[in-house]
């Protein structure tokens, strides 16, 4: 689903109201956020950057005036990592 740049930001108050925001990556000059929103009683995922720097100027999806967002759902998930064996 598409949302308009201008209604996340000024309608729904993100990413500051994100219900989740992680930090997904970060580049010499900014920092790459991955985001989950409700709207309307779904649940939505999106990305966006923001400067890394004071003296970066970059705001979430200053390029975009078209957000691309994924309807997502909280489900339990199951994980296999690597521990320390215990002696």
């Amino acid at each position: 689903m598409k949302f308009k740049k201008n209604y996340l930001i000024n309608e729904l108050d993100l990413p500051y109201s994100a219900l989740v925001d992680d930090i997904t990556d970060t580049s010499r000059w900014s920092i790459h956020h991955e985001i989950v929103f409700e709207h309307e009683g779904k649940f939505y995922q999106t990305y966006y950057s923001e400067g890394a720097t004071e003296m970066q100027d970059e705001s979430p999806w200053e390029y975009e005036e078209d957000v691309d967002c994924d309807e997502v759902e909280l489900k339990e998930v199951k994980v296999m990592k690597w521990v320390p064996v215990s002696k």
